[in-house]
């Protein structure tokens, strides 16, 4: 049961420092700047932000017993 415990702490400290690994390398390499102009990136000029456009269907969606 101690092996067991053993291989748990180490797959957790595993990921710990490659967790803080991939932080490191992401604020290393800019993709943690900017961060309100990306997520505004994925909308356009027919979709503002804040003002959702899509709908969902009504038609068909009765339930059925």
């Amino acid at each position: 049961m101690t092996l067991v415990y053993g291989i748990v702490w180490i797959v957790m400290a595993a990921f710990a420092v490659s967790a803080v690994a991939a932080l490191v390398w992401a604020i290393q390499h800019g993709q943690m700047e900017r961060f309100a102009s990306a997520a505004r990136s994925i909308f356009d000029e027919e979709e503002p932000v804040g003002r959702p456009t899509d709908a969902f269907p009504t038609s068909g969606l009765e339930r059925r017993s």
